[in-house]
C-alpha cells in the first residue's frame, strides 16, 4: 500500500521492482498536477502568466492529449479516439490548449481522469502480454520502435515538465505554493 501524502499523492516506493516504480513515479506526477489543479475554478484555470498563452486548463486538456496519443500511436499503432480523431491537427497544432478555455473544470478533469484511466488499462494489459521490453507499434524515421518502459518514461517526463509550469500558474491564480 503506497504511503499518500499531505496533498493526497501516492509516493512511488522506494525499494520495488522496475515495474512498480516507472508506475509509481507515473502517478506521483499524475497526482502533482492534480493537486495543483483541485480547487481552481473556471476562471483560475483560463487565468494566464505574462505573454504564455498556457494555462492550468490547458495543462489538464494537453496530458489528457498526451495519455491518450502517446499510448494509442506509439503502443498500439492506433489513433486515439475522440476528441483527438476529430481535430484537424495541421489546421490547429495547438487545439488542445486553445480550446480548453471552452471548458467547464468538470469537463477537464473528466477528459484527464477518462485519460489517465483508458492508459492504465492499456499499460497493465501490455505489461500482462509483454512487459517492459515490448515494442510499440511505431517506427520513428530512424527506424526504431520504442519499448513500453521508454513511452512510460516519456510520459514521466511530459507530466514533471508541466508539473513545472502548474506550480507557476497555481501560485498566479490564487497564491498556493508547494514544492
Amino acid at each position: 500500500m503506497p504511503f499518500i501524502d499531505e496533498q493526497g499523492r501516492p509516493k512511488p516506493p522506494v525499494a520495488a521492482d522496475e515495474t512498480a516504480t516507472l508506475l509509481g513515479f507515473l502517478d506521483f506526477q499524475r497526482a502533482t498536477l492534480a493537486w495543483k489543479c483541485r480547487d481552481v475554478d473556471a476562471a483560475g484555470l483560463r487565468k494566464k502568466v505574462g505573454p504564455s498563452s498556457m494555462t492550468l486548463g490547458g495543462l489538464l486538456k494537453h496530458l489528457a492529449c498526451v495519455e491518450d496519443t502517446t499510448l494509442a500511436e506509439w503502443l498500439l499503432g492506433t489513433e486515439a479516439g475522440p476528441p483527438w480523431s476529430e481535430v484537424d491537427w495541421d489546421a490547429r497544432p495547438d487545439w488542445e490548449w486553445e480550446t480548453a478555455a471552452d471548458d467547464s473544470a468538470k469537463e477537464l478533469f473528466q477528459l484527464w481522469e477518462d485519460s489517465v484511466a483508458r492508459s492504465d488499462a492499456t499499460i497493465a494489459k501490455a505489461l500482462e502480454t509483454g512487459g517492459l521490453d515490448q515494442l510499440g507499434n511505431f517506427t520513428n524515421s530512424r527506424g526504431e520502435s520504442p519499448t513500453l518502459r521508454y513511452i512510460i518514461l516519456v510520459m514521466i517526463e511530459e507530466y514533471a515538465r508541466h508539473v513545472g509550469h502548474a506550480d507557476l500558474l497555481r501560485e498566479n491564480v490564487d497564491g498556493v505554493t508547494g514544492e
